[in-house]
């Protein structure tokens, strides 16, 4: 049996096990499959600086080739993997080659959610991939209307470029009010304002029954109250599914991702990393992390744990990051249903403030808005025993 090691997705956590090995004076086979033909790329700008021109799509790739290179890893780009058999060691390829390892690491990521009924529309996108981003930028350039479907992170940030760039933008969310599942209803507030103020027409609490074409194009989107809002661009931003379909029949544990132990691990010799792995956190079960900086500490973690040199459970505090506008948005730890959200540093007025998010008396979220340096320090302060157990 080989002792090589073979990632499948060679994104940020795919590639960051892959470095974190050769760190770790690793000297046998690394392979990095992925199905996108592109080299390893970071997602965060994907929405912004690639979507509004002010990078061009190469600026977001994490390594070039020469990097890729030295870093002595195997590169199978554009051959996705369609069967795993954790008993025999193997994986097989859509292009029918077969790999044998001696740990698996699957770092697949997350599948853009869709509409039912999306089907085939002209004019209708999702954002996940680089060549996503270069699409939708296409068509933004002329567009006039623009939906954004979803206000969590990714939908504000993407209706926050369109704005920038001088589109009509109209933002749309079932929830009460944007990003309150990451921020609760009273900081969700503040994101809702800040869209009204540079001139996104932000309507909450308003699902969405569908979309309407014209000619195999998309025209409009209708809301759950029979209102039709007109676009002719729709973005769906509606949140990820784990891309784990593949692994159907392979023995893994799969339930709204690969499900793991408190050490990532799915199985002998098989670990996951990043968006597509739920992992236990001392007695909360299933917890799966969608950020890019759980993406980098896990994929270092897994790293780690395959060479013996991990000395306890993975226990992240998680963080978000995001910029819209002018302002950044910055979350350590969480701030789960029923917290109690208090200012403690500047003023909503000033733009600058620091918020706290305790239950029962213990910190359990910081929040800065444009406080990049008072929040930093709040990190250590939290315990990972703060996340909320998923829905």
């Amino acid at each position: 049996m080989t002792t090589g090691v073979v990632i499948v997705g060679a994104s940020a956590a795919g590639l960051t096990v892959a470095e974190g090995l050769r760190r770790r004076d690793f000297t046998g086979s690394i392979t990095l499959v992925d199905a996108e033909n592109e080299l390893p790329y970071d997602r965060p700008p994907l929405s912004k600086q690639v979507l509004d021109g002010s990078w061009p799509p190469e600026r977001a790739r994490l390594r070039d080739r020469a990097e890729l290179d030295a870093l002595g890893v195997d590169l199978l780009l554009g051959r996705p993997a369609v069967r795993a058999e954790p008993a025999e060691h193997r994986l097989r390829l859509r292009d029918g080659s077969t790999l044998e390892y001696g740990t698996l690491v699957l770092a697949t990521g997350l599948r853009a959610r869709r509409l039912p009924g999306q089907g085939n529309l002209a004019g209708v996108h999702t954002l996940r991939t680089l060549d996503d981003s270069r699409r939708l930028r296409a068509e933004l350039l002329g567009a006039r209307a623009v939906v954004v479907v979803g206000a969590g992170v990714l939908g504000c940030e993407i209706a926050a470029t369109a704005r920038r760039l001088g589109r009509d933008v109209t933002l749309v969310e079932p929830a009460a009010r944007p990003m309150e599942r990451l921020l609760g209803p009273e900081l969700g507030s503040h994101i809702a304002g800040l869209h009204t103020e540079h001139g996104v027409r932000v309507l909450t609490s308003t699902p969405v029954a569908g979309l309407v074409g014209e000619a195999g194009r998309v025209v409009g989107v209708r809301t759950g109250r029979g209102t039709v809002l007109p676009a002719d661009v729709v973005v769906v931003a509606i949140g990820g599914r784990p891309a784990t379909d593949w692994l159907a029949g392979s023995g893994l544990t799969l339930d709204d991702g690969v499900v793991c132990d408190h050490r990532c691990r799915a199985a002998d010799d098989v670990y996951a990393a990043g968006d597509v792995a739920r992992f236990d956190v001392g007695t909360v079960r299933g917890i799966r992390l969608e950020n890019r900086t759980n993406a980098t500490e896990q994929g270092l973690y897994v790293a780690a744990d395959i060479l013996g040199a991990t000395r306890g459970p993975y226990r992240p505090t998680p963080y978000v990051w995001s910029d819209q506008y002018r302002v950044r948005v910055q979350v350590h730890g969480t701030v789960p249903e029923g917290a109690a959200v208090r200012i403690v540093e500047g003023t909503v007025p000033q733009r600058r403030f620091v918020a706290h998010a305790e239950i029962d008396g213990r910190l359990v979220g910081v929040v800065g808005w444009n406080s990049a340096g008072r929040t930093r320090t709040a990190r250590a302060r939290l315990s990972a025993a703060a996340l909320p157990s998923a829905p």
